[in-house]
C-alpha cells in the first residue's frame, strides 16, 4: 500500500500512537510539528515500538515544520497526501492567562489545516476533538451522545474545552461550505482523558493526574471523575474512522466508560506499592480540593470535574468502527509501567 497519509502534531502523545499504528498498517506517513529537524527524534522514539515490516518503512517517515499559527508549511505538508489526521491542538499544562491562547491556534489551525487538505484534494481528514467539547458547561446527571455540545456560556467549562468547541464547530461549518465543491470527507474522533503507554519520557498532559499519584503529589484523592480511554485504542479509531466508509461525515465518541479518580488510586496502589511507590488512598473533602486550587493552577484545571461524572454513551463507535476499547487497570497499569521505564516517575527510597 502506497497510500500517504499525514499526522499533525507527529512530536505528540496520541499522533505518535496513530503514526506507530499507521506505519504497522503498512501506510507511508508524514508528520508535522512546530519546527523543522524533528524527523530522526521521532523515528528514533517509534523504532523500538515496530513490528519488524513497519521497521523498514520508518525511513520513509518524514517530519516536516507546520505551526498551527502560520500558514507557511501547510501547503506542501498535505501535498501527495490522500488522508490527513490532524491531532495536533495546544493543550497547557498550567492555567492559561487569557483563553484565546489556546482558542484561536486550535480553531485557526484546524481551519488552515482543512483548506489546505481541500486544496490538495485529500480524500478524508479525521480530527481529534475530545469530549471536552461534548460534556463541559452541561448539567451532568445525564449520559451524553454524540448530539451533544458543550455549552460555552456554561458555569463549567475552561479555556481548553471551548477551543475544542470551537474548533470542531468551526471544522464542520468549514465541511458545510464547501459542500458541492469537494469530495472531501470528515469524520471527528472525540476521546475522553487518555492514558496508556508512553513512548518516551514526554508524558505530556494526559500523564499529569497518574504521576501526581504515583509521586503522592496529592495528600488524598479527590471525588473527580473521567471517562477514559487508552492511547492505543484512540489510534485505532482515528485508523479506522480514516477507512471505514459509514464514518464520513460522522463524530464518535471515543471513551470506555466513567470512572473516579480513586478507581485509579486503587490500582495504583495494588501494583506499585510493593516497589517503593507511597499512593494516598483517603478521599479528599472537595472543600480542600477548592482551598488547594487557590494555591495550585494544576489543581485549580480540575475543578469543572469535581463531584461530577462523565457518563457517555459509546455504541456509535462500537457500532460503526467496531471498536473494542481496553479496561482500565490495563491502561492505567500501562501508563505507569510506561513512566517508570523513561524515569518519569521513581519510587522514593
Amino acid at each position: 500500500m502506497s497510500d500517504r497519509v499525514l499526522v499533525t502534531g507527529a512530536t505528540g502523545f496520541i499522533a505518535q500512537h496513530c503514526v506507530l499504528q499507521l506505519l504497522d498498517a503498512g501506510y507511508n506517513v508524514r508528520g508535522t510539528a512546530r519546527s523543522a529537524g524533528r524527523t530522526a527524534e521521532v523515528r528514533a522514539i517509534l523504532l523500538p515500538h515496530l513490528s519488524d515490516a513497519a521497521r523498514s518503512r520508518l525511513d520513509t517517515l518524514d517530519v516536516v515544520a507546520a505551526d498551527l499559527t502560520s500558514d507557511d508549511g501547510w501547503k506542501s505538508a498535505v501535498e501527495g497526501c490522500r488522508y490527513v489526521m490532524h491531532v495536533a491542538s495546544p493543550l497547557p499544562r498550567g492555567v492559561v492567562k487569557d483563553e484565546n491562547e489556546l482558542i484561536v491556534p486550535a480553531r485557526d489551525g484546524t481551519l488552515r489545516v482543512l483548506r489546505a487538505s481541500h486544496d490538495a484534494g485529500v480524500e478524508r481528514v479525521v480530527l481529534t476533538s475530545s469530549l471536552s467539547a461534548i460534556v463541559y458547561g452541561n448539567d451532568r446527571s445525564r449520559v451524553f451522545t454524540e448530539r451533544d455540545w458543550s455549552n460555552l456560556n456554561g458555569e463549567r467549562i475552561g479555556a481548553y474545552d471551548k477551543s475544542k468547541t470551537i474548533a470542531e464547530r468551526a471544522a464542520w461549518d468549514y465541511m458545510e461550505s464547501v459542500t458541492g465543491t469537494s469530495l472531501m470527507q470528515l469524520v471527528v474522533v472525540n476521546p475522553g482523558l487518555v492514558l496508556g503507554p508512553l513512548l518516551s519520557s514526554d508524558w505530556g498532559t494526559s500523564g499529569e493526574m497518574v504521576k501526581r499519584i504515583l509521586e503522592h503529589r496529592v495528600p488524598a484523592i479527590p471525588n473527580i471523575n473521567f471517562a477514559t480511554v487508552d492511547v492505543r485504542d484512540v489510534a485505532s479509531a482515528h485508523v479506522s474512522a480514516m477507512k471505514i466508509p459509514d464514518a464520513a461525515g460522522q463524530r464518535f465518541i471515543c471513551a470506555e466508560t466513567n470512572h473516579s479518580m480513586m478507581e485509579i488510586a486503587q490500582i495504583l496502589k495494588a501494583r506499585y506499592s510493593a516497589q517503593g511507590f507511597k499512593i494516598p488512598s483517603g478521599r479528599l473533602p472537595s472543600i480542600a480540593v477548592r482551598a488547594m486550587a487557590v494555591f495550585d493552577k494544576t489543581v485549580r484545571l480540575a475543578l469543572n470535574d469535581l463531584d461530577s461524572t462523565q457518563s457517555v454513551d459509546n455504541t456509535k463507535i462500537r457500532t460503526v468502527l467496531k471498536w473494542r476499547p481496553r479496561d482500565l487497570t490495563e491502561m492505567t497499569t500501562a501508563m505507569a509501567d510506561s513512566m517508570i521505564e523513561y524515569g518519569v516517575v521513581r519510587a522514593k527510597k
